[in-house]
């Protein structure tokens, strides 16, 4: 038997998240554990992290173990004749016999378009979120300045998560020219996020980029670890979930 490490690329427009639910609602998870019987593993795939429903991924890594003798470098392409449109293999690795996609991952890192013009993108409607108001960029740059670090992040989560505490180890944004014109990408790097913080960080971000509120109420939202005083989440249909790096003894099999 041995341990693969997938990376997988995925539209989350028609997902209702990546775990598995016992509802029977169509996930990424769900859609992978379909599969794996099919190139002889076992079906049971597990993720470096979750995302929401509506939210992408560009390299989300999985790991599952494998009793075939199909060659690894031919894994891909033996999976993704199996696998919808909307999800795909895109590397694939034998990796320690303990390694673990969610436990051994070092950080993760998170990226949220944002589209600014003055019409919607009927191309990029499920790909990034349209502002068409003016933002204060200056402002947004010093309210990122006091995420970065170990706080407790419930302020910006989901209400019904817990416990809190995480590693930030960069926030940052940038303008881009993309296919459809000018944007605003932010980057999040972590140890790790709780459900919905990285939603929450850019929608109290853009009310601060807005007027709504100062650079210094995120450092209130730490402090306080109040949902109340934050703002919205931002839509799940802007972010993407971009990689996650692991040690590198972890990745080479014994």
């Amino acid at each position: 038997m041995r341990r693969i490490l997938i990376l997988t690329e995925y539209d989350g427009t028609h997902f209702a998240g990546l775990q598995r639910q016992r509802t029977g609602l169509r996930t990424v998870q769900g859609e992978l554990e379909r599969v794996l019987p099919g190139i002889g593993a076992l079906p049971k795939a597990v993720a470096a992290g979750r995302t929401d429903a509506g939210v992408h991924a560009l390299a989300m890594p999985f790991h599952f173990d494998l009793g075939s003798r199909i060659p690894t470098e031919k894994i891909p392409q033996a999976l993704n004749r199996l696998l919808p449109e909307d999800l795909k293999v895109v590397a694939a690795r034998e990796v320690a016999p303990d390694f673990h996609a969610r436990k051994d991952a070092l950080w993760r890192a998170y990226r949220y378009r944002i589209l600014l013009r003055s019409h919607p993108s009927p191309l990029l409607r499920h790909r990034a979120l349209w502002l068409r108001h003016p933002l204060d960029l200056a402002a947004i740059r010093e309210a990122l300045s006091f995420l970065p670090g170990r706080h407790n992040f419930l302020g910006f989560a989901k209400e019904e998560v817990r416990a809190g505490e995480r590693e930030l180890y960069e926030a940052r944004m940038e303008e881009v020219e993309g296919e459809a014109g000018r944007e605003l990408r932010f980057y999040f790097r972590g140890q790790s996020f709780l459900r919905g913080q990285v939603r929450g960080m850019v929608g109290t971000l853009l009310e601060v980029g807005l007027g709504k509120r100062s650079p210094e109420n995120i450092r209130l939202i730490l402090q306080t670890q109040d949902r109340g005083q934050a703002g919205p989440s931002a839509p799940p249909q802007g972010l993407y979930f971009l990689e996650a790096a692991y040690p590198p003894e972890k990745l080479s099999p014994r």
